[in-house]
């Protein structure tokens, strides 16, 4: 029996992985996809895997790919609505859902609403949302299988194992480009260091987070919410080979730790083909080819996105899409070479600083603070970082 599955980012490097996966397992079918704006990219992918609907966010481009596919079977949409019908086609059984930014928040909760299971890579929709996804999750009866190869590592480990035996989760972090570098040392950086990631290839957003280390603290959030622990049982390590994804550590001592090759095709075939394991994709790991598996503490001084973001999720509550927010919008400047480096983490502290906390936000409320933070960074950081 074939599996229907809805990839909601398509074109991105999630979602172009999960359609290699799908091209490797004929018994998974597309019957949506959803984009922002990359119609060439989205056109080859329409006409490859003959989706009953497609979105393109950006209107304009919409309509553009409509004349380009008159006549053809699938139904294009936009927008928001459009990105909520990818998520919930009839026919469909799983969302993958890899859109980047807190986008993803409405589709995966109508998703989940309309009872898909979710495979789980927008990690922004479970930091400042995970309150109300999760216990709808649970009213559900859905699965919310992890893509990160982070939590999917601790999925693994937990396999079987009770969850009240859990003493520690360990997520594992490569370090990034400037591992090892000083404050003085990131003064100059450029979009090109920040995009050089040592071990894996990623989009542009999370790879400039995986450098400042913030993609780690949005994992931390996120693993709180889908493993139910505290954050004083969620530690970091800095593992620079990238062959251990993650641990947790038990009551009895004991450690479980999953290991593979950096490939995120690895954790997207686990999670569609969940409970089953599926022939390898790419390369084994081969132990007598490894020199070492070494371990260290992060720095969290120069990397303070890590240490804002256990203050965030500690602070819960609306703090949390705050942190998110501003990170969204200090990355999206950094890309645009309009804020230095550090500037990133100055302006993720500042927006924080200014936020009087809600308790327990609902979905109007985070998007509206959302807007308000990107507001608020927007008036008073001029176009080189320096406050107006």
């Amino acid at each position: 029996m074939k599996k229907n599955i809805m990839v909601l980012g398509s074109t991105g490097s999630i979602g172009t992985q999960t359609l290699d996966v799908v091209r490797r397992n004929k018994d998974i079918n597309i019957v949506s996809l959803a984009a922002g704006g990359n119609i060439d990219l989205l056109e080859q992918q329409i006409i490859e895997f003959a989706p009953e609907a497609a979105c393109v966010y950006q209107e304009d481009k919409a309509l553009e790919l409509k004349k380009r596919l008159k006549g053809g079977k699938t139904e294009i949409l936009t927008g928001m609505d459009g990105m909520v019908a990818c998520a919930t086609v009839p026919s469909g059984d799983m969302v993958v859902a890899s859109v980047v930014g807190m986008i993803g928040i409405l589709p995966v909760i109508e998703a989940v609403k309309a009872k898909k299971d979710i495979a789980f890579a927008n990690k922004e929709t479970l930091v400042t949302a995970g309150h109300i996804i999760m216990p709808l999750v649970r009213e559900m009866g859905v699965n919310m299988l992890p893509v990160d190869s982070e939590h999917a590592a601790v999925f693994q480990c937990l396999n079987g194992e009770r969850h009240g035996d859990i003493r520690k989760i360990i997520l594992t972090a490569s370090g990034g480009p400037f591992r090892g570098k000083s404050l003085k040392d990131l003064e100059n950086v450029s979009v090109e260091d920040a995009l050089k990631h040592p071990n894996w290839s990623m989009g542009k957003k999370i790879t400039v987070d995986s450098s400042t280390m913030v993609n780690k603290g949005l994992e931390v959030i996120e693993a709180r919410w889908l493993f139910d622990v505290p954050f004083e049982q969620i530690e970091v390590v800095v593992q620079p080979q990238s062959i251990i994804h993650s641990m947790v550590e038990f009551m009895d001592g004991a450690v479980m730790a999953q290991l593979g090759t950096p490939d995120m095709r690895l954790p997207i075939q686990y999670a569609l083909c969940y409970p089953e394991r599926r022939e390898r994709i790419g390369e084994p790991l081969d132990f007598t080819r490894l020199t070492g598996i070494t371990f260290e503490q992060p720095d969290l001084r120069t990397f303070r996105g890590l240490a804002l973001a256990y203050e965030a999720g500690k602070a819960g509550g609306s703090m949390p899409t705050v942190f998110n927010a501003a990170n969204e919008k200090a990355v999206s400047l950094f890309l645009q070479g309009k804020v230095p480096y550090l500037t990133m983490a100055d302006m993720i502290e500042d927006a924080m600083d200014a936020h009087t906390v809600k308790a327990n936000p609902d979905i109007d409320e985070i998007l509206g603070i959302e807007r308000d933070v990107c507001s608020y960074l927007d008036r008073k950081y001029g176009r080189h970082g320096g406050l107006i």
